[in-house]
């Protein structure tokens, strides 16, 4: 049922009954099924419906499509990798650039997005009715602007043309929905964010509200989409509302890390650095009789090395054994500094090299080249002992926004628009100072260059490099085609008795 713009027009029901997505804020127990038209009567009703906007983040479908492991297999970072070049087939023809309207990570992708934009909608349209506490109505609506900002953001990135919706469709009008511009989709994301983000709250307690948007995240995602539009001065001034002086403390209580390392441990959920978070858990207790059901890191399992056994105990990274997915490429190893740069270790495994000096033993799977992603890789220590396959089930958070990210962007937009130099150099500085680096001049090429090392695997260089033109080049020998492959085609089915039109390189 994701498969379809039919999706739409599904009960409220099928959209709010659902279990825990975090284990903080997004924690909602099932509790029955009331109608579209019976429910969203009282508070506790309106908040149930906003877990389940906010849910679709962290989805991942059935054939275990996700946009970070869509995104980390399409970028000249990772290969798709796995057991053979048919092993989640979706991922592999986004790797090779073989993908077309039948096969590929679009449908997964356009289903998350519209399945979010209807249950905003949906919220968003019954909210005023209800007879709840004025201030938390007015919070809600922000948060549900947001989230539609958001969801509409990945979708007008990931595909050419996409309709508009900023109402619940009607069933009887559902096929006759239209594409429209994409001027016209973030013009409505960016009016959607400045609506938002002063009611928003500055900070939210992490013990009960963590992963709930605020002021910085706001401020944060409208910074991403001036950029995008190439209008740099305005993302400059949103992201040093959110960076505030560049390593020390912002006006929101962000600050990087001292521990590059530490942005990893599993256990450090919504820290200081952390501006939007994709919440796991393992409390959903997921199985393979229904992988999309998970609110696990299923990217943990997938990224594990195969038949990987400790030989020498201490000598070897505890990783569970996975399923070899995402193997890293050469070129981006060859970018570090293997010595000096802190980052290193902590974001990739070199488990080639145990294996030849006896302390592991690995399967080397399709398009191995020994390197792992350490970043993401399951780890014994995080295996969950609920229910559910475990394989399923760890806890391990996803960041969305970082701010690192944010402070390499803001560099980026100053020097492009010819803002405040120094500040720019400072930002580019404070990121490479965490990582034991030297300074670097703070131009274009060494920013994006930095943005590759600080941010790889989490998902940002397919976007990176499609928004700065860089793509036909840096992934030429993947069989990228400009024009084309900088996104993706309208998922087959959602063409079928529809009138939406096709992406004409498609």
């Amino acid at each position: 049922m994701k498969n379809r713009l039919k999706y739409w027009s599904l009960l409220v029901a099928a959209c709010v009954f659902f279990t825990a997505c975090s284990d903080e804020f997004l924690e909602v127990e099932p509790k029955g099924r009331s109608l579209e038209d019976n429910y969203y009567k009282n508070a506790e009703e309106a908040y149930n419906g906003l877990v389940a906007a906010y849910d679709p983040i962290g989805w991942s479908s059935g054939d275990y499509i996700t946009k970070l492991f869509s995104t980390n297999a399409g970028s000249d970072d990772f290969y798709a990798g796995g057991g053979n070049a048919q092993d989640i087939t979706n991922a592999q023809v986004f790797s090779n650039y073989t993908l077309d309207a039948a096969t590929g990570p679009q449908g997964s992708l356009w289903s998350k997005g519209f399945s979010g934009i209807f249950r905003v909608n949906t919220l968003l349209l019954k909210l005023p009715e209800i007879d709840m506490d004025d201030n938390v109505k007015a919070r809600y609506t922000a948060e549900l602007k947001f989230l539609r900002a958001f969801y509409y953001f990945d979708l007008i990135r990931f595909f050419y043309e996409i309709p508009l919706l900023t109402e619940p469709i009607d069933p009887d009008n559902m096929y006759n929905v239209e594409q429209v511009p994409a001027d016209q989709v973030y013009d409505q994301i960016e009016a959607d964010l400045l609506a938002a983000i002063p009611g928003l709250p500055t900070s939210v307690p992490r013990s009960t509200e963590a992963g709930r948007a605020t002021q910085g995240a706001g401020h944060a995602l409208l910074g991403k989409v001036y950029l995008w539009r190439e209008k740099y001065a305005e993302a400059a001034q949103e992201f040093a509302a959110v960076n505030g002086t560049p390593g020390g403390t912002s006006q929101y209580g962000y600050e990087l890390l001292d521990n590059f390392a530490e942005l990893w441990d599993t256990s450090n959920k919504y820290n200081t650095e952390s501006i939007m978070e994709v919440s796991h858990t393992s409390k959903s207790n997921g199985v393979w009789d229904c992988i999309g059901c998970t609110e696990g890191n299923i990217l943990n399992i997938m990224t594990a090395p195969r038949d990987y056994n400790v030989l020498v105990p201490g000598q070897a990274p505890d990783y569970v054994s996975g399923w070899s997915f995402l193997p890293v490429t050469q070129d981006l190893v060859d970018q570090y500094d293997r010595i000096e740069d802190k980052r290193y270790p902590a974001t990739i495994s070199n488990i080639d090299s145990l294996a030849q000096a006896g302390t592991l033993s690995y399967t080397p799977g399709y398009q191995n080249t020994g390197f792992f992603l350490a970043k993401v890789a399951g780890k014994q220590s995080d295996v969950s002992t609920g229910g559910g396959n475990y394989e399923l089930n760890f806890y391990q958070n996803e960041y969305e926004i970082r701010l690192a990210d944010t402070y390499l962007l803001e560099a980026e937009a100053l020097v492009r628009s010819g803002g405040n130099a120094s500040r720019a150099q400072a930002l580019l500085d404070a990121v490479r100072t965490r990582a034991g680096l030297t300074s670097v001049p703070a131009t274009v090429e060494n920013i994006m260059q930095e943005r590759r090392l600080e941010l790889a695997g989490e998902g940002h260089r397919w976007f990176d490099l499609v928004r700065t033109g860089m793509a036909a080049s840096e992934l030429a020998d993947k069989g990228f085609v400009a024009g084309k492959h900088d996104r993706l085609p309208i998922p087959l089915l959602e063409l079928t008795n529809t009138k939406l039109v096709q992406d004409p390189a498609y």
